[in-house]
């Protein structure tokens, strides 16, 4: 069996960047949650992507929740939410006894659709807040989405969980809402084996996420709380493999923008392959390659093709609308996100992967069409 290749798995740095910060965490013994790394790793972070102050957390997953919290979001609010996305982006909106309202995406950017979101405003002119997602890299409609939630009042937060080094004209994704948030899962373009960041120019609401995210212990010579807490700060261990993986985002990036236009160039002239939109204002991070297909060739049979060659790759994500936990919560759209999903194809985008391993998916697929 020829070697697995993986759809994005993690990838330290040839320059082993990660390993001296780990080492030197173990040498000064600051192996427990916070320390130096911690500290470095957030300045490093906010500075990178242009923003006034970072938190290190446990998870995307704890960012969104710590976002919500922070914007005010509780018991019975609603939050309109992208529907085509991983259920990591919804759970918190749960954990805060919210209601999560799912929006559809639109063609233009496989992301919220403004339509929709601006007739769920119509239906729910009280919602608390807009949590967006920028889908494989690819950056939502943000200025006419944060035109809408001007025009109601409310908190935009972008889940930029898979669009590190995304650019929306010119400016970080992440960095435009009130309060953005993103992932270092071990599939994501740089990892710390798991963690997130929540970023935002609120320096007092970021503060305070510090404060909720550490236990929410007061400032006293014993252990008091005046306010629930969370054990959701990053360690500082995990926080130094982060230090050095942001040292190698921009070649991820070339990387899997190589990948990505290997894929077009050999593959698009196969009936019935189309590949995510790449607009014009729109840079970006190319974390997956993913394609849509209207043709003989279905994406399970895509899929398992490729399986028996040892070749990782997965469908679209499954809209939350349509998983049985939340499927009795509202949604508005057209259903733009199913047709996605029904034809959706993430295709093998590891930053490891060599010319020939590229090679062998492209020859596998064009197989298909030539049965």
């Amino acid at each position: 069996m020829a070697n697995k290749i993986y759809l994005s798995s993690p990838h330290m740095s040839e320059e082993g960047y990660e390993l001296n910060y780990v080492k030197e965490a173990f040498q000064t013994n600051w192996i427990s949650p916070l320390g130096p790394n911690v500290d470095e790793f957030e300045k490093a972070f906010a500075i990178k992507i242009g923003t006034k102050s970072a938190v290190a957390l446990s998870s995307g997953t704890a960012s969104i929740h710590m976002a919500l919290k922070a914007a005010g979001v509780g018991r019975g609010d609603i939050v309109f939410c992208s529907s085509l996305t991983f259920s990591a982006t919804a759970n918190p909106i749960i954990y805060q006894n919210a209601i999560p309202v799912f929006i559809d995406s639109d063609l233009e950017t496989w992301n919220m659709c403004p339509l929709a979101l601006e007739e769920a405003f119509q239906k729910y002119p009280n919602a608390k807040a807009v949590l967006v997602v920028h889908l494989y890299g690819l950056s939502a409609n943000l200025d006419r989405i944060m035109e809408i939630c001007d025009k109601y009042k409310v908190p935009l937060i972008e889940d930029a969980a898979e669009s590190l080094g995304t650019f929306y004209k010119g400016k970080h994704t992440g960095t435009f809402g009130d309060y953005g948030i993103f992932s270092f899962n071990g599939n994501k373009i740089i990892t710390t084996s798991g963690g997130g960041m929540l970023v935002s120019n609120n320096e007092e609401r970021i503060k305070k996420v510090k404060f909720w995210s550490t236990q929410s212990k007061d400032p006293a010579r014993f252990y008091q709380h005046s306010e629930l807490g969370f054990n959701y700060r990053m360690s500082n261990v995990v926080a130094g493999i982060g230090r050095g993986q942001l040292q190698v985002l921009d070649q991820r990036i070339q990387k899997k923008k190589f990948i990505f236009e290997y894929y077009t160039r050999e593959l698009s002239g196969l009936d019935g392959i189309e590949f995510m939109p790449i607009n014009d204002w729109n840079e970006p991070n190319y974390w997956l390659s993913c394609i849509t297909l209207n043709s003989k060739v279905k994406p399970l049979d895509l899929i398992e093709a490729l399986e028996n060659e040892n070749i990782e790759a997965r469908h679209v994500w499954k809209p939350m609308h349509m998983q049985p936990f939340y499927k009795n919560y509202d949604y508005v759209g057209n259903d733009i996100s199913e047709k996605l999903f029904d034809r959706g194809v993430c295709l093998p985008s590891d930053t490891k992967m060599t010319d020939e391993d590229i090679g062998r998916v492209v020859d596998t697929i064009k197989r298909l069409w030539i049965k």
